[in-house]
């Protein structure tokens, strides 16, 4: 799931507090509290500071501290429905960047650009300030504590620009232990649940774990060790996280990394395997089949292309000269400072709609020779605001709003630039949860919907009834579309699973069944990017074609599924094998691993696929270079 970014509200800190309730702040000086079913902010309070550095939540999780521009900590009480200010802490002159509750509820520890503070949440007292560059000599620049942590045993913990780690009795204001990780700056810092693993990052992209451990076996007297360097990132790593099973960091360079701690682990398994993600898994490419142009979704604007075209055939590998080249067409701004949430471009490119938090848009797109107009449709139904995916029908008459609280409207578009609306779908039981996928069948009869809650509902539209719902499954839906001929709908879960369910019976299919009953192949299972696409080709009704970001696959139903002890990508391999040969080594999962990143692939025609790829090289260079390390022999 994703909650769209708003360009004048940067977030510096996020918490749950309440159970699970989300806050986050920012340099906007606002405290935003998170609806996670509808996505979006569900309310903001002024922090009365200025711009806000940090937050942190204690313990019980009932009240909220934010550091300030001002050098003020505040304090927030949670209630139902929203917070409350509660009473000012002792203020000092320097911003708060960051701070942390005692596991006791009874302390704060704040850090600034030179010092940090203990402070008595019930006086509102500074009971502590010490100078943490104290200890070093000649000091021309200032120190900025970039992260802190209150261990329940009294150690307050620190990451500064100096690239150390320091462990500090708060009582007596001295220093009892100091690493030096970096040349350059430690700028988040985590603490394992029982306190005794600490994981850092740095801006040269390192992180660093270091643990609790005895000075000698059998010996009560323990030491933070410095244990494993790790380098998953190129740039600053400004965020980073400690379960009880893995280490998890988010840096600048785009990459959520969740490295397991081994040592951890049982089993071998899905897991135990490190997982790297860069790239949303929803859909931000939209493809007008009919007119072969494909619409890409940018954070406040929409780019309209038409693809380009070739006249020459060749064989596999080879790169075919165009005859026609790509044509950027329309550059679409949103207006405002507000994200765009989703967008969509009618199958005959006539059409194309976005939205936004309290926005929704429809343009007629009009196109006489090499020219192209636009117009916005003036008048659009007032819905239930915002939409999280749209959906245009195979013919382009009508148009389907994934909403909140489980609703789904259908817009019928009108010539020669209008819209009305002409029904809201609704499942019988009703839901809190915002749908974010849609599925339409190429009759236009049947469409599936996805919320927040998991549960598939299919509606007939020829009546504007439910129809049924699909057995609930234990993980998330990523993928879903319905066969233009037999119309079954394929689910693709976040665990890696198929199912193929039949519309018409309400049932599962033989072959799903036996799908089930078979399993899957381990090397699919362990993959660690979900199915975010999944199309069909009506030449062949057997061919199921999905994707995920690291690899494109075709899936043969008449073919056997694999066993564990078959290669799964073997299509080097068949190519090599005379035909007898191969027959008896073909299965039904044809994978190519060519195209990377793919953010889209979606089949023009039989004869015609299109992929779109984003390189990570071009998000990279994007980015302010990175702080070169000497490295030796260079």
């Amino acid at each position: 799931q994703v909650i769209p970014g708003h360009e004048a509200r940067s977030v510096e800190a996020l918490c749950w507090a309440a159970g699970e309730r989300l806050f986050g702040a920012g340099l906007g000086g606002d405290i935003t509290e998170y609806d996670l079913a509808r996505l979006c902010v569900a309310r903001s309070v002024d922090g009365c500071g200025g711009p806000i550095w940090s937050m942190a939540v204690n313990g019980s999780g009932t009240q909220l501290a934010i550091g300030c521009e001002d050098g003020s900590v505040k304090l927030f009480h949670v209630v139902p429905g929203g917070i409350q200010f509660e009473r000012n802490l002792d203020r000092r002159k320097g911003r708060i960047l960051c701070l942390s509750w005692h596991p006791s509820d009874t302390h704060i520890v704040a850090g600034s650009i030179d010092t940090i503070r203990v402070l008595d949440v019930c006086s509102g007292q500074t009971l502590q300030r010490i100078m943490v560059n104290y200890h070093v000599q000649k000091v021309k620049r200032e120190c900025i504590v970039w992260s802190i942590a209150f261990l329940s045993s009294g150690t307050v913990v620190t990451s500064d620009s100096f690239g150390r780690v320091q462990f500090w009795d708060w009582e007596r204001g001295t220093l009892l232990e100091s690493h030096t990780v970096s040349t350059s700056s430690v700028l988040s810092l985590a603490v394992s649940e029982k306190e005794d693993s600490i994981v850092v990052g740095t801006s040269t992209g390192a992180t660093y774990q270091f643990q609790l451990l005895p000075v000698k076996m059998g010996s009560l007297e323990k030491r933070w060790v410095r244990t494993k360097p790790f380098q998953h990132h190129t740039h600053d790593v400004r965020a980073v996280a400690h379960s009880s099973t893995a280490l998890i960091s988010g840096g600048l360079d785009a990459q959520l990394v969740i490295r397991p701690l081994m040592e951890k682990m049982q089993k071998k398994g899905y897991d135990a395997v490190l997982r790297k993600f860069t790239f949303p898994h929803r859909r931000l490419v939209s493809c007008a089949r009919k007119a072969r142009l494909l619409l890409f979704q940018f954070s406040q604007h929409l780019e309209l292309w038409r693809l380009g075209s070739t006249d020459e055939t060749g064989k596999d590998g080879e790169v075919l000269p165009l005859c026609r080249m790509p044509e950027h067409l329309v550059q679409i701004k949103s207006k405002g400072p507000e994200h765009i949430y989703c967008s969509c471009v009618s199958p005959c490119g006539s059409w194309v709609a976005y939205c936004t938090a309290s926005r929704f848009h429809l343009y007629r797109v009009q196109y006489e020779g090499d020219g192209v107009s636009i117009k916005k449709v003036p008048e659009v139904p007032k819905l239930l605001l915002p939409a999280y995916q749209l959906q245009f029908s195979s013919d382009s008459g009508s148009l389907f709003v994934a909403s909140a609280q489980g609703s789904i409207h259908i817009l019928q578009l009108l010539e020669p630039g209008g819209c009305k609306h002409l029904r809201t779908l609704q499942p019988p039981s009703g839901s809190p949860e915002a749908v974010y996928l849609l599925a339409l069948s190429a009759d236009r009869q049947w469409l599936a919907a996805v919320g927040g809650d998991w549960a598939i509902h299919i509606y007939n539209l020829k009546c504007f009834k439910h129809h049924c719902t699909v057995p609930m499954y234990s993980c998330a839906v990523t993928a879903l579309a319905i066969h233009p001929l037999t119309n079954n709908l394929v689910i693709a879960y976040s665990d890696q699973q198929l199912f193929e369910f039949s519309i018409p019976k309400k049932e599962y299919t033989t072959w799903s069944r036996m799908v089930q009953n078979r399993g899957l192949h381990k090397v699919w299972l362990e993959r660690d990017s979900p199915i975010t696409h999944i199309t069909f080709n009506p030449k062949k009704p057997s061919h199921i074609l999905l994707h995920d970001v690291y690899m494109f696959c075709v899936l043969d139903k008449s073919l056997p599924l694999p066993d564990n002890s078959a290669l799964l990508m073997n299509q080097s391999t068949l190519k090599q094998l005379p035909e007898t040969a191969r027959q008896r080594q073909l299965h039904a999962f044809k994978i190519c691993k060519k195209f990377q990143p793919l953010l889209f692939a979606d089949l023009l025609d039989e004869n015609c696929l299109v992929m779109v790829e984003r390189p990570i090289m071009d998000i990279k260079i994007q980015l302010p270079l990175p702080i070169q390390q000497k490295k030796f022999g260079t």
